[in-house]
């Protein structure tokens, strides 16, 4: 298609998608925005989230960690921290990563060095699950 915008979303561990897609949704730490071929130029950090593009009118979701998105008019590069495609998450491990969490979470200071750490496992946990319910 001549509407197609390349995806490439990268963690440190590996490639976890590079391909041509139709659009892309993505999580920004100022809010989620929607990138199709032809968009400006731009540069956003990504928040814990839901990262979504549609192929051949198939939408795929991936929960995404922290990081980096950069946006050019025929490319999307999404470097993060961790992505996991939605149809590959674990829904019984992500419920007990969430239960630990929590459990940790309530009984911690918001003062405590760890607390937002914690907080963070919990919305990763929670966005996961989430995810992989689309799956």
């Amino acid at each position: 298609m001549a509407d197609e915008l390349m995806l490439e979303i990268v963690t440190p561990e590996k490639l976890a998608f590079s391909g041509k897609v139709e659009e892309v949704t993505v999580p920004g730490s100022e809010g989620e925005f929607g990138v199709l071929r032809g968009h400006a130029s731009l540069l956003s950090s990504i928040q814990i989230g839901e990262l979504s593009y549609t192929k051949d009118n198939k939408r795929t979701s991936y929960a995404v960690d922290t990081g980096y998105a950069e946006v050019l008019s025929s490319k999307v590069t999404i470097l993060v921290e961790g992505a996991e495609r939605s149809d590959m998450i674990d829904k019984d491990l992500a419920r007990k990563e969430k239960a630990d969490a929590e459990a940790r979470l309530v009984k911690m200071a918001k003062e405590d060095q760890d607390y937002e750490r914690i907080k963070a496992a919990v919305t990763r946990a929670d966005m996961r699950l989430r995810v992989a319910e689309k799956g």
